[in-house]
């Protein structure tokens, strides 16, 4: 980048970051506590609206330093932009989140584990630094070395301890393709212990998979590579022509033979594979439409089946208090039986799995104090995405979830923190370090905000008050397609240059 530009963007940066602090200070000083908006959201948590602090207009690659393979990013930028950005100059950000809206903000004040988080470890941990708004106003910089406890209490926090304005971002060298194996599995047993084993492989880059049933699944396997492998054909996923990535990796494996199969994916087009169809949530639009499911179908819906506009249209549906939209982790040791439980209970498949690296103790994103021979290290976990519709009545909808979350506190987990809440203050505080947070607040001047606890629990009161009208098949479906084109969501990737070109 233009050593001129990026220093009028960043006079641009340093004049918005002002204006920010002034709104924050003005809060404080009256006593009222505030919540940030970037304009757009892929949480499930249900929004309010009043004292916001509106961080849209920090959507910026402000630099990006060949030298030092890092970039200087707002938190609004979404990882789609971010791409485009960084690949210009050969450059990708080691840790990806595959849906092109979620932004860099997200990224470090939620929690963010991809397919390259068993190397990685989670997005933050990808940041060096960051720019943070405390609550009176006072801007201040934090890092592993300056404020170290606020850099990394932060991440996971949910904004509750500031309002990170920049942060500085780490890259490295990319590659044109990925080249991507799928290893069929046949046992839930199968799947987890593959996903265990082939974490170990240091030439690795990424490692996921998805559970179709309790007998079929694939881990996906990556590595970055320059070269088409040879017998291997190019696949992309990003044009209407294209196939959904879950669907085509189970055609894959069911033609297979029970062998592993090959390919060469285009990098962007791998790190946003499952854009299309948001997983495989998209194909339940289908089922509430009762509208066939098939290629043609999907090309000719293709501009409201990209994640964008799923979550607008989720939002407005109401349908989020109906779906079971989760990330949960436990340890490698109770995946298994984890997994059979959200069987009986839930009957929801596919599944997605994510091996993911340990953030250092203590922290907000799912955690366990399972260690290695050596004492030292923390033990993978194994994300777990359940994702699918849930029962209609809400009150079994709400028992449900209650009993999932303490199934997953028996058995050693944690869950994010995007999606419904239900669990009472006594019971979130046994899971979470209390002292130590409540440490941060005190030290940071946090207390002003509003906690981790008040943003993320649900209320259970509100969430049951709908619409009728978005009661009655079909006018809530009709209603939620119309705010998301309102919205405006389905045009911002047209011109996306992370795609393969096709000529």
């Amino acid at each position: 980048m233009e050593a001129q530009d990026s220093t009028k963007a960043l006079e641009d940066h340093e004049r918005a970051v002002a204006e920010v602090s002034e709104k924050v200070r003005s809060f404080h000083d009256q006593g009222i506590k505030f919540r940030i908006s970037h304009g757009s959201t892929n949480s499930t948590r249900p929004t309010r609206k009043p004292n916001v602090i509106d961080l849209s207009g920090l959507n910026r690659v402000l630099k990006v330093d060949v030298e030092s393979n890092t970039a200087l990013v707002e938190p609004n930028v979404p990882m789609d932009r971010l791409v485009e950005a960084t690949l210009k100059y050969g450059l990708v950000p080691p840790v990806v989140m595959e849906f092109p809206g979620i932004t860099v903000g997200g990224g470090y004040a939620g929690t963010a584990g991809e397919s390259s988080s068993f190397k990685h470890g989670y997005f933050d941990r990808t940041i060096n630094w960051a720019q943070i708004v405390l609550a009176n106003g006072e801007v201040i910089r934090c890092s592993r070395d300056e404020n170290a406890d606020l850099f990394n209490g932060a991440a996971g926090a949910v904004g509750s301890l500031g309002v990170t304005t920049l942060v500085e971002l780490q890259l490295q060298k990319a590659a044109k393709f990925v080249e991507t194996t799928y290893h069929p599995t046949f046992s839930t047993a199968e799947a987890v212990e593959k996903c265990n084993r082939l974490i170990k492989d240091p030439e690795l880059e990424y490692v996921d998979g998805i559970l179709f049933s309790k007998t079929q699944g694939a881990i996906v396997t990556g590595r970055l590579t320059d070269t088409i492998k040879e017998g291997t054909q190019i696949q992309c996923f990003s044009e209407p022509s294209d196939p959904w990535f879950y669907l085509h990796v189970n055609e894959k494996i069911s033609k297979s033979g029970g062998k592993p199969v090959t390919e060469t994916i285009p990098l962007g087009e791998y790190l946003f594979r499952y854009d299309r169809g948001g997983f495989w949530v998209g194909a339940s639009a289908f089922d509430y439409f009762k509208f066939p499911f098939n290629k043609a179908t999907r090309w000719w819906l293709d501009d409201f089946l990209h994640t964008r506009m799923l979550y607008t249209a989720l939002h407005a549906s109401g349908q989020s208090k109906q779906y079971v939209v989760q990330d949960l982790a436990v340890p490698f040791s109770n995946a298994e039986k984890f997994i059979d439980y959200t069987n009986e209970k839930f009957d929801i498949w596919p599944l997605w799995l994510c091996p993911l690296k340990q953030n250092p103790l203590p922290t907000f994103h799912p955690h366990s104090k399972d260690y290695e021979a050596d004492g030292k290290t923390l033990k993978p976990m194994l994300n777990v995405g359940l994702w699918g519709q849930g029962p209609r009545d809400h009150n079994t909808f709400l028992e449900l979830n209650k009993d999932l979350e303490r199934k997953l506190t028996e058995l050693g987990g944690m869950k994010w923190f995007y999606a419904h809440t239900y669990y009472a203050e006594d019971e979130f505080w046994k899971i979470y370090d209390r002292e130590w947070y409540d440490g941060l607040r005190q030290k940071y001047g946090a207390t002003s905000l509003p906690s981790v606890y008040e943003k993320v629990k649900v209320d259970v009161g509100a969430e049951k008050k709908t619409h009728p009208l978005l009661e009655v098949w079909p006018f809530g479906g009709i209603y939620a397609i119309y705010k998301a084109i309102q919205s405006g969501t389905y045009l911002q990737a047209r011109k996306s240059t992370w795609k393969h070109p096709r000529k």
